[in-house]
């Protein structure tokens, strides 16, 4: 069976990517992640949430301090519309 190739000069956004199952968890994380985020305790972050929340531009590094992004802050407002 031959094996399937990738076309590397295609680009695939970071949503298509990441598994939708993965997807979901990232969505329902965000507003507890940016919690954390404002409490300053980022250390309680798992590095595996970063990286798909910095690939999915939800999140960024500036100064070495993590930050919300605007696309970010749109998710966390639409995931506390959905709350309500």
């Amino acid at each position: 069976m031959p094996k399937e190739t990738v076309n590397r000069d295609v680009y695939t956004p970071p949503s298509r990517r990441i598994a939708m199952p993965r997807l979901g968890l990232l969505r329902d994380d965000l507003p507890a992640t940016v919690d954390l985020l404002k409490r300053r305790r980022a250390d309680l972050i798992s590095e595996s949430l970063i990286e798909d929340y910095v690939a999915l531009n939800w999140l960024e590094w500036n100064g070495g301090a993590l930050r919300l992004t605007v696309t970010g802050n749109n998710m966390c407002e639409q995931m506390r519309a959905r709350m309500n």
